[in-house]
């Protein structure tokens, strides 16, 4: 080690153990930065790829403050991680640091025994590897003494931190790190570690929550790496299968899918192609995936068919390969795929994207493009996510019995996904829950009502400690009522009726009606000979910067050796058809006798604001998907569509209170949250149009000024 390195810093008996029983030689440059911000008492986040040292650069540092200032009886650091999978495995890496410095680590979970917990309590272990879901079952249990295990905690770790910012597991996860907080006098610190994202600054104030300290980014500069990236275009699944089946012989490979149903039906047909095949999703028991990731971590001629279950940093050993079903929908899921590969010294980090339409072509060249230019997408933050609030104030009356408004306003407040929420609309919450008796008061004090403990109560309150639903599913149907199967509520969300078609049962159908209060999907069998306009690939939200570079690359005529010939002819084909359309000035629109087409390319939820305005403003039938809003009625016409967007671009337009009200009347009664039967009418509206809509993006499309 140099004698410039952070590890001086480091207490004599982890500095033996780094040298002799890991045989480091040096430390990184992220765990010289990170170690040194920790070890100077600052909130952090670390960034760096999978299998970049962000473990180690958290955990050395912790390790030392625990070594030369022992807790006293309880624990003293909290490692968090979204995924029960990820726990389990980083378990034997974080016992093996812990124990060579005579410390010790205990993994809580809903797998944990009985007996082994009942020890833990007993004799607590300095370190405590935990989600936050465990963690509040934790305060709600009467046998667990808070107050005494966390007297003295001193860190969190939070590793994949970006997949927990900006989402209601984030909430969730500040608002149980608040109440757990109130258990002891330490400010206590916090460390993020997360892949590449655009914003990091943000995540790190949003992590901060109610700590003084002084916070810092560590991201290091990265080497050029070598990478290297292949898209072919396949005509249907069981091609698609037979190309992934011949690069991955003889290979380690992960095989990413959009969907568990692409995962199966991927897998089923990759089997007896001379290699050991397994699959990996949220569907599969924990047996099922441990033993998948066991067999395969010992192979070396076997593929793992997954979802985004193995994106974040499970440890499945070296990879060779990296395929991907179609393209993801965010740089950053394809460059944490990417990442898992081209870790071996001399190995090159690779994606080979299989696609079965067009439409996945142009997106996975969008997706490197980006990646090329340095560009990653910025985490999204979130002041008012009221599904969460409302899970906090009956988890608070839960665990104290009985609690005032006052005091969960006091630690709640902290929380910075609450921060845009006034005391007077939460008192307004509080009084909304007390009249549909889902909160009791009595002597001041709140207490679960009687339709929460009907709802939630059930198995010992199985349901609060699960925060989360399980995915909500939609019965597809034939005009006859015949059932075909099911789709997941985030597949239907992104279907566009009378647009889009999709394969179930082996067979094409088209969207004719989606209800939403009875989630079932109207279909009807697509016209013979007519491609599914998805295909196999699940639709997608897509941001707004991804596809505006998908519109720039259709504007222009550039060639990527990356593309395989039949990729390259339907990119030609989409160009010829569009191109000259989207290199006009102006505004990109198709009139016709039908409808007008506007191809915005400005992403899902700009289009569907823009749809929900011009069904308002023009009384027209609108439908909307990531590209494209088609217009169709009495005075269709594009003068009269440039009326409507001159209005939608005057100023106040997009903050008039009469605006926000008529196009969110006008959004689905979707089931967003388990906890929404307990919002206000209001409350419930304005979730579901944060999911839905883009004020400040749809303004800036249509030329409005943006405060």
């Amino acid at each position: 080690m140099s004698a410039t390195s952070v590890f001086g810093r480091f207490p004599p008996r982890l500095q033996e153990a780094i040298v002799v029983r890991l045989g480091f030689s040096s430390l990184r440059p992220v765990q010289e930065l990170a170690s040194a911000a920790i070890l100077d008492g600052k909130n952090a986040v670390v960034l760096a790829p999978t299998a970049g040292g962000k473990t180690e650069a958290s955990i050395f540092p912790t390790l030392a403050q625990l070594v030369e200032r022992p807790v006293d009886g309880g624990v003293g650091a909290i490692y968090l991680a979204p995924i029960k999978a990820l726990l389990n495995n980083q378990e034997e890496r974080l016992g093996t640091y812990t124990e060579m410095v005579g410390l010790r680590r205990f993994v809580w979970h809903g797998d944990a025994s009985p007996a082994s917990k009942k020890r833990f309590v007993k004799e607590p272990a300095e370190l405590l590897m935990t989600t936050p879901e465990s963690l509040e079952v934790m305060l709600l249990s009467s046998t667990v003494p808070v107050a005494r295990l966390f007297a003295d905690l001193r860190i969190i770790i939070i590793d994949e931190v970006h997949a927990f910012a900006g989402t209601d597991r984030g909430a969730h996860l500040l608002s149980v790190l608040e109440r757990v907080l109130r258990a002891t006098t330490n400010d206590v610190q916090r460390v993020g570690l997360s892949a590449t994202v655009g914003n990091p600054e943000e995540i790190l104030r949003w992590l901060r929550g109610s700590s003084k300290r002084e916070g810092v980014v560590i991201d290091p500069p990265k080497p050029p790496a070598n990478r290297e990236v292949h898209v072919s275009l396949h005509p249907s699944l069981v091609d698609l299968a037979k190309g992934a089946s011949q690069h991955a012989l003889g290979k380690k490979s992960l095989f990413f899918c959009q969907s568990r149903a692409i995962t199966e039906s991927v897998a089923e047909r990759m089997r007896g192609q001379g290699m050991d095949v397994y699959v990996h999703h949220s569907s599969v028991s924990l047996e099922e995936r441990r033993a998948a990731e066991e067999r395969f971590h010992h192979g070396s001629n076997a593929c793992i068919v997954c979802t985004s279950t193995l994106e974040l940093g499970i440890d499945v050993g070296d990879l060779d390969r990296v395929f991907q079903a179609n393209a993801p929908s965010t740089v950053s899921s394809f460059l944490q795929r990417m990442g898992r590969t081209g870790r071996r010294a001399g190995a090159t980090a690779n994606t080979r994207f299989f696609c079965e339409q067009p439409d996945a072509v142009l997106q996975a060249v969008a997706l490197v493009e980006l990646a090329r230019e340095g560009w990653v997408e910025a985490v999204p933050v979130q002041t008012r996510c009221w599904p969460v609030l409302v899970h906090q104030l009956l988890a608070m009356s839960l665990q104290f019995g009985a609690v005032s408004a006052e005091r969960c306003w006091e630690q709640l407040s902290m929380v910075p996904d609450f921060a845009g929420i006034s005391r007077p609309e939460f008192d307004g919450l509080v009084a909304h829950m007390k009249r549909e008796d889902f909160l009791f008061e009595a002597g001041g004090l709140l207490s679960m009502g009687m339709k929460a403990e009907r709802i939630f109560g059930k198995k010992n309150f199985l349901e609060l400690y699960a925060v989360f639903s399980s995915p909500v599913l939609y019965r597809v149907q034939t005009p006859t009522g015949r059932d075909l199967g099911s789709l997941e509520q985030d597949f239907v969300d992104s279907l566009v009726v009378e647009m889009s078609s999709f394969l179930l049962g082996g067979r094409a159908w088209t969207v004719e009606h989606v209800d939403h209060k009875d989630r079932s999907v109207r279909v009807r069998e697509a016209p013979r000979g007519k491609k599914p306009s998805w295909g196999g690939f699940v639709p997608q939200m897509l941001g707004f910067d991804l596809c505006q570079k998908m519109r720039s690359i259709l504007a222009e005529s550039r060639e990527y050796a990356y593309l395989d010939e039949e990729s390259r002819t339907v990119l030609a084909a989409r160009r010829e058809d569009l191109g000259p359309l989207l290199r006009c000035a102006g505004r990109a629109i198709q009139s016709d006798a039908d409808a007008l087409r506007w191809w915005t390319f400005a992403g899902g939820r700009v289009n569907h604001t823009l749809k929900y305005a011009l069904e308002w403003l023009g009384g027209w039938k609108v439908v909307a998907d990531n590209f494209l809003v088609r217009i169709e009625g009495d005075g269709a016409t594009q003068g009269a569509l440039e009326t409507h967007l001159a209005r939608m671009a005057a100023p106040g337009f997009w903050e008039a209170e009469e605006t926000r009200r008529a196009i969110l009347a006008k959004v689905p009664e979707y089931r967003l949250s388990k906890f929404q039967s307990a919002l206000t009418d209001a409350a419930a509206v304005e979730m579901i149009g944060g999911y839905l809509l883009d004020w400040r993006g749809t303004a800036r499309v249509v030329g409005a000024r943006v405060g």
